[in-house]
């Protein structure tokens, strides 16, 4: 069965409208579900109708593609801890920005195919979205990759720099403007793949830099790249569709790095040019001098959560590390059954990308009319008797209120110290993913317990029961 074209554009359009309604249900927990569900009938749409278009042939092999990926892609979702999804996230992004370079790769070695002209004789604006598509694409693939790598461990969460990096990447980006001016002038395969490699090479010295902390940030960045990519090779094939998502995706992304650089008081071009907590950082988190620590236990904890009235749980990526949602979830619902109320605060730039602890809470049934955000719940911690804080490091520091010389000064934090009492979770004294030192541990309303979160929720259980 083959369609007219008006019958795909008409189905395209169904399927893009479908896609902005994605967006928009995704942007709320109550109509998350929702937004899904029209994501996927709008992507399952978009396949079908292209599979329908005149000139389409090898389905054999195409089906196979779908089919094995889409298997490699349930395998992951299945077995894939909550705790790796933002690893997940910039892999996913790197197969993005790399599907763009091969498609951009077989359009320029055969456009024909493409109808976009013959070799030696591409359409000069083909040339230029081609290009573009390529090179966007191929920094999201090494970029994504690093990312990975820092998110999982392999590479240190430090900012790598080295003397002269800016002046390099200006170099690379100048050099890449103008091997794209030449290509457009000779159509040298030559130049086609420098160019590939030059923005395989650029996608690593932009992300090297970039410290941990900044990681939210970065992880939604690659989002917008590989929208700005797939929008590009739609060009290319000229593709409606996909000029459409690719720059929803593109668009959404970069208006969400601009929401997670509001959140942490900074510009989205300091970000990509350095990174938080460097060597100064690091330091300052190996001494704690002389500073006096309050030590509790599960048992103190109970005692203190259980005469309170209301209590506001701060959770971080040491609850995702420790996979203590959902222990933390039963034990809010234990002392909501005390009289206690219980809310939750979730900063902006929590966990290791845009929206971690959201989902992780969702996961564990948390109602989502007690999930406040940073703006809406600051204001009451000067009323509220206990802040539980759990794995949450950086975002509740006062050095970046207090301290000028501090690389998160001016990022607005979650106010617990103002809170009657303050019970940090953490494994250790150790310093947060931003690699300062946290005052807040040293504070005389502060009560440390150290251990595993999980452990230290069901320890607090417990104690309540009994």
């Amino acid at each position: 069965m083959i369609i007219s074209p008006t019958i795909a554009a008409l189905a395209y359009l169904v399927s893009a409208v479908c896609c902005i309604m994605s967006l928009r249900g995704l942007s709320g927990p109550n109509t998350a579900k929702g937004g899904l569900y029209y994501g996927v009938f709008g992507m399952g749409l978009a396949i079908v109708t292209t599979l329908l278009l005149p000139g389409i042939e090898s389905y054999g092999l195409i089906i196979g593609g779908i089919a094995l990926g889409g298997a490699i892609g349930a395998v992951i979702a299945k077995k894939i801890a909550m705790t790796a999804l933002p690893q997940l996230v910039a892999a996913f992004h790197s197969l993005v920005g790399l599907a763009a370079v091969f498609i951009a790769g077989a359009a320029f070695h055969n456009p024909a195919a493409y109808g976009i002209g013959e070799p030696g004789a591409i359409a000069i604006g083909s040339l230029i979205e081609m290009t573009l598509g390529v090179a966007i694409g191929a920094i999201t693939f090494t970029g994504s990759i690093i990312a990975f790598g820092k998110l999982q461990g392999f590479i240190t969460g430090k900012p790598l720099v080295f003397k002269g990096q800016h002046l390099v990447n200006a170099v690379i980006a100048l050099s890449l403007i103008g091997l794209v001016v030449f290509l457009c002038l000779t159509e040298s395969v030559t130049i086609f793949w420098m160019i590939v490699g030059l923005s395989l090479l650029l996608g690593i010295l932009i992300i090297l830099p970039i410290g941990g902390a900044d990681m939210p940030v970065i992880v939604s960045m690659l989002n917008s790249y590989s929208g700005w990519a797939a929008a590009g090779i739609g060009f290319t094939l000229q593709n409606t569709l996909l000029i459409i998502v690719g720059a929803l995706v593109g668009a959404s992304g970069a208006i969400l790095s601009y929401i997670m650089c509001k959140g942490m008081n900074r510009s989205f071009l300091s970000v990509v040019l350095g990174g938080f907590g460097g060597e100064a950082g690091a330091a300052a988190a190996a001494s704690h001098g002389d500073k006096q620590v309050k030590i509790g236990s599960a048992d103190d904890a109970a005692f203190i959560l259980k005469n309170a009235s209301s209590v506001v749980i701060v959770p971080g990526y040491g609850m995702a590390v420790a996979q203590a949602q959902h222990a933390l979830r039963e034990m809010a619902d234990v002392l909501k059954r005390e009289g206690v109320k219980v809310r939750y605060a979730i900063h902006p730039v929590a966990g290791r990308m845009p929206g971690h602890m959201n989902v992780l809470l969702a996961e564990a049934n948390v109602p989502y009319d007690d999930v406040l955000e940073l703006e809406d719940i600051n204001r009451d911690f000067s009323q509220t008797d206990v802040a539980f804080v759990i794995g949450a490091n950086d975002i509740t520091n006062p050095a970046a209120k207090k301290d000028p010389a501090s690389p998160i000064y001016g990022m607005p934090i979650l106010d617990v110290e103002s809170a009657g009492t303050v019970l940090f979770v953490k494994r250790s004294l150790g310093s947060g993913y931003a690699g300062i030192d946290n005052e807040l541990f040293f504070y005389d309303n502060t009560m440390m317990l150290l251990g595993d979160a999980k452990q230290m929720c069901e320890g607090v259980i417990k104690a309540l029961d009994h």
